[in-house]
């Protein structure tokens, strides 16, 4: 490990262990500074109280991915923090490993709450859906009619006559959402978690154990999605697709209606389900 590494591993890891509070681990005894001894780390740890002073020094050589792990559940570092660590002490980001989501931030809905005419969608790795605005609901699905459990995009796809009615060509757009369902999940170290749905929708739809046989991969970035909406007609979107900065668990879908007219129906649809919400009686 370069020097100049070394010298910042060594940095990063002092100023993580002098932020804990000892008694809040069961550690007491006077100090004369602040955080956990470099013996207590390396007990937390598991490892020679030896090899990590030689690791707050600046020496010893590259640590291992193990090494890493243990010293970041030990220093109890955040998922960011822990990628850092590895990034100082091996530079490389550690191997994935998938996080699932049961929400997401207030911040983030109110966010996705302000694209009054553009259906957003937040996805996990394995394709469940868990949050959407109000043009969501009225263009693609009402998902809060459903239990979480249910809320997967899969699963619309193959197993739901009504969703399959909405699409055009949904031989092709089923081969697409199966080739990047299966990217998303390997990309998110997802493969064992999805492992029961694979098998729920082989079992239950051979158009899925067809296309999942084959093995594609593929990206869905951006595009264009078409759509036979019983109260909109024919309409056609633009989408993208992001990251959630910071939840690499999840992703984040914005469909735009290419025509304007469609986006100021959305509007008023969206305005109507509002005050119908809000009065039942109308």
């Amino acid at each position: 490990m370069p020097n100049n590494s070394a010298g910042s591993l060594a940095a990063f890891l002092k100023d993580r262990r002098t932020r804990l509070d000892p008694s809040s681990f069961g550690f007491s005894g006077r100090r004369r500074t602040p955080g956990l001894r470099r013996e207590e780390v390396a007990q937390r740890a598991n490892i020679s109280p030896t090899w990590y002073t030689w690791l707050e020094q600046g020496r010893g050589g590259a640590p291992s991915a193990d090494v890493l792990n243990r010293i970041a559940k030990g220093l109890l570092l955040t998922e960011a923090e822990r990628e850092h660590l590895f990034m100082l002490g091996l530079g490389r980001p550690p191997e994935v490993r998938y996080i699932g989501a049961d929400g997401v931030s207030p911040r983030l809905q109110r966010l996705i709450d302000t694209l009054e005419a553009s259906p957003a969608l937040i996805k996990t790795a394995t394709w469940d859906v868990v949050a959407w605005n109000r043009a969501a609901q009225i263009v693609m699905t009402d998902y809060s009619t459903l239990p979480p459990g249910q809320r997967n995009i899969l699963r619309f796809m193959f197993l739901s006559p009504t969703i399959r009615a909405k699409q055009h060509d949904w031989e092709n757009l089923a081969r697409f959402v199966v080739g990047a369902f299966r990217a998303d999940a390997a990309r998110a170290g997802a493969v064992s978690e999805v492992a029961q749905l694979v098998d729920e929708l082989c079992s239950a739809s051979p158009e899925f154990a067809a296309l999942w046989r084959e093995n594609d991969v593929l990206s869905h970035g951006d595009g264009t999605k078409r759509l036979k909406h019983p109260e909109l007609g024919d309409i056609e979107l633009e989408y993208s697709a992001f990251a959630v900065d910071g939840r690499p668990d999840l992703s984040l879908t914005v469909y735009n209606p290419v025509d304007g007219k469609v986006a100021d129906r959305i509007r008023a649809l969206a305005r109507r389900r509002q005050e119908q919400e809000a009065d039942p009686s109308r």
